[in-house]
């Protein structure tokens, strides 16, 4: 009865671990999205956003890229299939829809696609150590009265 309530707890953290996120990406957090990956040597593929190694370097293209006024950024995240593989790892798939305007030129992007993510416990509670985002879909336009 307790490993099945702490695999139930287990899955519910690493839930609102992913929430907690994309929630920040959205706000532009850069502590609270610090926070979401494990310190040293971890793995984020974001295609042809770039590889990066450690969360610092992850951070750096992200401030550079979103963290403007004018850039307005909604990530959604849906669908998980989270496994867990022992007590302190687990495995993660996430579908993701992502909706991106810049205000400045009105150009809007939607992106479609997945998230592979693994997940370490750590002493700050679970932890993303390595995510790799695919996106299968992209619609890119303008705002409708940007169109007009």
């Amino acid at each position: 009865m307790l490993q099945r309530l702490q695999r139930l707890e287990d899955l519910e953290a690493i839930r609102r671990l992913k929430h907690r996120y994309l929630n920040a990406c959205d706000r532009k957090d850069i502590e609270a999205i610090r926070s979401c990956f494990a310190a040293g040597d971890i793995h984020i593929d974001f295609g042809p956003i770039g590889l990066f190694r450690t969360r610092e370097a992850f951070l750096a293209i992200y401030q550079a890229l979103a963290c403007h006024a004018a850039v307005i950024d909604l990530h959604h995240g849906a669908n998980e299939e989270i496994d867990l593989v022992g007590t302190d790892e687990a495995t993660a798939t996430w579908a993701l829809y992502y909706f991106n305007l810049d205000a400045n030129s009105g150009l809007t992007r939607q992106l479609g696609g997945t998230y592979e993510d693994r997940y370490r416990r750590t002493d700050m509670g679970w932890q993303i150590v390595s995510s790799v985002a695919r996106m299968h879909s992209a619609v890119v336009g303008r705002t409708l009265e940007d169109s007009q």
